[in-house]
């Protein structure tokens, strides 16, 4: 049976989510919101961002340690895949929950994030409706219900 976390086990519950895309950004925060989920919402558009936020380095030196990743597969430069692989390749970051939060419903992309270490793939739902019911979901799941390791 699984217990509720304690603040102890995600620092700050914060919700890092990397997306070269403004809109599917735009709308996450805003259905985050609405779904009065009041995590603090950070974005970084490319793979290398991600693990410069991660690795804290750069301009990413005072971040926080993120409760949650939303990944995007396809980005620009160092795309969402490589990102996977590496941060769960690391030993420092592997266990911070990863979802691959992305357009594709392509069982060969569902199963190419497994293999590489994901935690959890979830279909950009369409509209704002769908994304609320989706904050919602991640958020009752991941930092409601699963007990998270330090």
């Amino acid at each position: 049976m699984a217990t509720h976390r304690t603040e102890a086990a995600v620092p700050d519950g914060a919700i890092l989510m990397a997306d070269d895309d403004d809109d599917d950004v735009l709308v996450a925060r805003k259905a985050f919101n609405q779904a009065d989920i009041r995590n603090p919402f950070y974005r970084v558009a490319d793979g290398g961002e991600l693990l410069d936020f991660l690795r804290r380095r750069g301009d990413y030196a005072d971040a926080p340690r993120p409760g949650l990743i939303l990944l995007d597969l396809n980005m620009p430069g160092m795309g969402g895949r490589e990102a996977l692989s590496r941060i769960k390749s690391d030993p420092d970051l592997r266990r911070i929950p990863l979802v691959v939060f992305t357009t594709s419903q392509d069982e060969a992309d569902v199963a190419d994030s497994y293999d590489r270490g994901a935690n959890s793939y979830i279909a950009k739902p369409v509209g704002i409706a769908g994304m609320v019911r989706t904050a919602r979901s991640i958020q009752n799941y991941w930092f409601d219900l699963v007990t998270q390791a330090d």
